[in-house]
Order: structure tokens, then sequence, then C-alpha cells
């Protein structure tokens, strides 16, 4: 406990569920230690569309997905790549991860999905009150572009999950789509439109960067170490070690995204987490404005948002895991598809970047305190929305830690739904 009788938490990871938490616990009296080897924001939180994107329920493990695996990884132009020297390794996390494809285990994805993004904006309004953060968030429809409707209804099963989860949307053919979208080519014939999306102005990771800055400003630590494992009491964890000395705490929350694993594995504790590796191309000075909206390039799975001076193009899955390199073909490929869906793009220079989402099996985050391990709270896997989700998450992981009683079921996400996330005898 803190001198004040507070919670002292620390907080391993400092992306956009890590800085989340961190603030609402400051604001609830805690003291907080965010630990991370990099800069906040600076990992997933930094790479992505920016999209607070309140309809994304549908998981990449629709029906189907088997059957079209191996021809899309032929494919140069497919938005799935695997190192293929990794496979051997993939394999037990992919036949579990691929088993979760069923109609039935959609639908309860979709449904647990739902609650987390489906007020997104209204959470990241309540974590930004009163920081620079506040001002970066903008108004916009999130836009799924086809190139005709037979590409758009071969999407009805994701359409109509949206729709059972009680999203609504509207779609758009003909002419009235250069009216939407002027800059977009004519190959695209057919839209869905989802209005009151919203998205951030800036790049992701200043925005991270700018709420860790005001829970800095509020006087919270943020730790540029290493965390090298755990300070253990018994069946009890008692805060962190880290290359800049030990962090001792009543509560520990791992926020750090596709790299928990590695750190719960010093516990015993055996998640089934993979990355599922991203990227992006920005496009700098682009001469194509596409507004405030960010646009689904559906045959590519890839997103489109103007962020400052530059064009963000971003998506993919690639199966290779945390150390390999980046790889060439992928952002290759999302330059491609930008040239072709913006016929009108030119630019002064080009930038890439890869990154790691946090994908555990069954396509749900792990979040809740744990049930073995005494002061041990978890809050990664959130897939391709840790930035729509991530202030939810956060909000109810410290309200959690600071002994309120939050009104949502954790169970769904709890980590032991996993058969081997059990941990092993404490050593010592």
């Amino acid at each position: 406990m803190s001198e004040a009788g507070q919670p002292k938490v620390a907080i391993v990871g400092a992306g956009i569920v890590g800085i989340s938490a961190a603030l609402h616990l400051q604001r609830l009296g805690a003291t907080v230690t965010v630990i991370d080897r990099g800069e906040p924001g600076s990992g997933a939180s930094h790479g992505n569309a920016g999209v607070l994107a309140a309809a994304s329920v549908v998981p990449v493990t629709v029906p189907g997905l088997v059957r079209r695996a191996p021809r899309m990884l032929l494919d140069r132009d497919s938005p799935l790549f695997l190192r293929w020297q990794y496979l051997p390794r993939l394999m037990p996390w992919l036949a579990r991860y691929l088993s979760h494809g069923r109609a039935d285990r959609v639908q309860h994805i979709a449904r647990h999905l739902t609650p987390l993004v489906s007020d997104s904006l209204d959470e990241h309004l309540r974590l930004t009150r009163g920081t620079a953060a506040e001002a970066v968030i903008r108004r916009g429809a999130f836009i799924f572009a086809y190139p005709d409707r037979h590409y758009r209804d071969a999407d009805a099963f994701g359409w109509d999950l949206r729709r059972a989860c009680g999203f609504r949307f509207e779609p758009v053919d003909g002419p009235a789509v250069r009216d939407r979208l002027p800059a977009l080519s004519t190959s695209y014939t057919s839209l869905m439109v989802l209005e009151d999306q919203h998205s951030v102005i800036s790049q992701p990771g200043a925005y991270v960067r700018a709420l860790a800055e005001a829970f800095a400003a509020g006087g919270g630590t943020v730790l540029r170490a290493e965390v090298t494992g755990f300070l253990k009491d018994g069946g009890a964890v008692g805060g962190v070690t880290t290359t800049a000395g030990p962090v001792a705490a009543g509560h520990t929350l791992i926020a750090a995204g596709a790299w928990s694993q590695r750190l719960l594995a010093t516990l015993g504790i055996k998640i089934p987490l993979e990355s599922e590796r991203g990227y992006h191309v920005e496009f700098v000075d682009p001469t194509v404005d596409i507004g405030p909206d960010a646009v689904m390039l559906a045959d590519g799975k890839c997103v489109a948002a103007t962020m400052g001076n530059r064009l963000r193009v971003a998506g993919l899955v690639e199966f290779g895991g945390l150390d390999a390199p980046a790889s060439a073909a992928p952002p290759k490929m999302l330059q491609r598809r930008a040239l072709r869906a913006f016929p009108g793009l030119q630019f002064a220079d080009t930038e890439t970047w890869l990154g790691h989402r946090p994908a555990t099996t069954d396509s749900l985050p792990v979040w809740g305190p744990s049930a073995t391990v005494r002061g041990l709270h978890f809050a990664f896997g959130h897939h391709h929305i840790g930035l729509t989700s991530g202030p939810k998450t956060g909000r109810l992981i410290a309200e959690a830690i600071a002994g309120g009683r939050p009104n949502f079921d954790f169970s769904p996400y709890c980590a032991e739904r996993f058969a081997s996330a059990t941990p092993a005898p404490a050593a010592g």
C-alpha cells in the first residue's frame, strides 16, 4: 500500500492499455509506476491506423478462412503472410486459433468483444479529459471499400454479425461512391459506411505519449527499463525486478502486449499468445486527401487514414514471431494497394514500420485478476482493437485494483479459461 493507504501498483507496458490503466489508477489515488523498455506508445500502439473502431467485433478467424488460407499465402497481394521457417513453432498455436473459425465460436467472440469496443469514444473522452490528448480525437466515418457489390456481399457474415451486435451501417453503390470518396479509384464501386467511428488526428503513438505525459505531470512514474522477473513472496507477486532495480508493489499489472507471455513464463504461467505481425507504410506529404474518414480497402484488409502531413496505410497479418526482422514483402504489398486505390497519390517519401499485435487463440483479450497468483493482474491480448478498447480495459482494471466492484463480467477474458494457464509451483 502507498503512504496514503491507497494501492501501490507496478504496470508492465506503456502502450495504450498500460497508460490508460495508470491514468485511471492515479485518479483513484493509487501510487503507480509504469515500466517499459521503450518510450510510451512506441509498440503496437504506435503503428495502427488510429481508428476508434467501435464495430470491430469480427475476428480474423471467420468461417472459410482455413479453406482460403493456402491460396492467400501464395498470392503476393494477399493480406496474409507467413515466415515459413517459423511454421513448426507456430503450429500448436495455429491449430487452436483456426479451430475458432466456426460460426458459433465467431458469434461468441463478437458477443464478448462488443462491450469492449462499442462505447470506445466515450471511454477515450473520459480518459483524455483535461489532457493535451483531448484535442487529438476527430469525428469521422469508417468506410469499407469493395471492388463491387458481389465482393461486399461475400462479407455478409461479418456485416450480419455486426448488425446482431447492435451496430448500424449503410451501403453505398454506383456514382455515390465517388461523391463520398473522390480520391478513390473507380475500380472500387461499392462501400459500406459506419458513421461516427472517430479516430485520432495524430500518430497514435504521439497520442499515447501525451497521455503518459499527463500521468507523469500528475506525479506518476514512467521507468525506462527492462523487466527481468518478479518479486515473489510465497504464492503472491510483490512487484517486479528490472534492469534499473526492483519495483515493489502490492499489485502488478501485465500489459506488455505480445511480450506478456515471455514474462509470465517466468512464473510458470502459460497462455497461448502469438504475435500477429502488422505493418504500415506512411506516405509523406501526399497529394491525396481522404479527409477525416478512415478507409478499409476490403480486398487487401488494410486501412488508409490521414495523420497530419502523412497518409498511413496499415494492416496485414504476418506470422513470424517476435524475434525475426521485418519482411520486405508486406510493406511492398501495402504500397501497391495504396497506389491502386488512390491513383492520384504522389508523395515526397515513405516510411515503413513493423509491430506486434498480441493474439490469443480465441481472439479475446486476457484481462482481470489472476485467480492463482495474488497481486497479479492481466491486460493484454487485444489483437487489432488495442487502441479502440484500451481506455475501457484500463478503467475497469484500475477500478478492480483500487478495490471497487466494476459492473462488468471479467470471466470470458480470464487467463484461467486456457487449460494451460495454470502456474507451475513457485521456485524458491
